[in-house]
């Protein structure tokens, strides 16, 4: 659903992009501080990081609902062909890989008959796939891969952002912020 009106992104979509944004970096963060600790120490810092996993899974369906059933801004018309088709491919790719990884993440963690403690609150049961260690350490070296594509990915749409915002001068960044300057149509 788009309008051709509307320059900015909803609240809604606001909150739910910077929300999911700041934490896949934090959980990223997360992962990549436990890489040279023991393995009890390496433990409590990977349930934290499978507990936001689940917790970015939910906002991700949640913002994939908002996006379903709120108007979006059209693409800018200064937007070069190649510029349409990047940001499409990017947004698809995003919401692919924020639902593929936290179900990757809790495949490989099922396939270790271990369920994921939801930050003390409740624990969330392994799916039911029978254990398979080796299966689920082939799935963990591609859920950490995957994730690193993700994070070139962020990087690509900040750039991306900055290019719009200060080359370009259409003040791009602003159609995800609910403040500054008015992005051109």
């Amino acid at each position: 659903m788009k309008t051709a009106n509307q320059t900015r992104y909803s609240i809604g979509a606001m909150i739910f992009h910077w929300l999911i944004a700041i934490l896949v970096i934090v959980n990223w963060r997360i992962a990549e501080s436990a890489e040279h600790l023991s393995d009890a120490e390496k433990g409590a810092v990977f349930a934290n990081h499978k507990a936001l996993g689940m917790l970015i899974l939910a906002l991700t369906l949640g913002r994939i609902a908002w996006r379903l059933t709120h108007p979006l801004p059209s693409l800018p018309n200064n937007y070069a062909p190649w510029e349409r088709m990047l940001a499409r491919t990017t947004h698809v790719v995003f919401y692919v890989l924020l639902i593929a990884l936290p179900l990757g993440g809790w495949l490989a963690t099922s396939m270790f008959d271990r369920p994921i403690d939801f930050f003390g609150i409740f624990t969330i049961p392994v799916l039911p796939v029978g254990e398979n260690k080796d299966l689920g350490g082939t799935i963990f070296d591609v859920h950490k891969t995957v994730g690193t594509i993700m994070i070139y990915l962020i990087g690509l749409h900040i750039l991306g952002a900055l290019k719009h915002t200060f080359i370009d001068k259409d003040l791009g960044i602003f159609r995800m912020l609910p403040f500054g300057g008015k992005a051109r149509q």
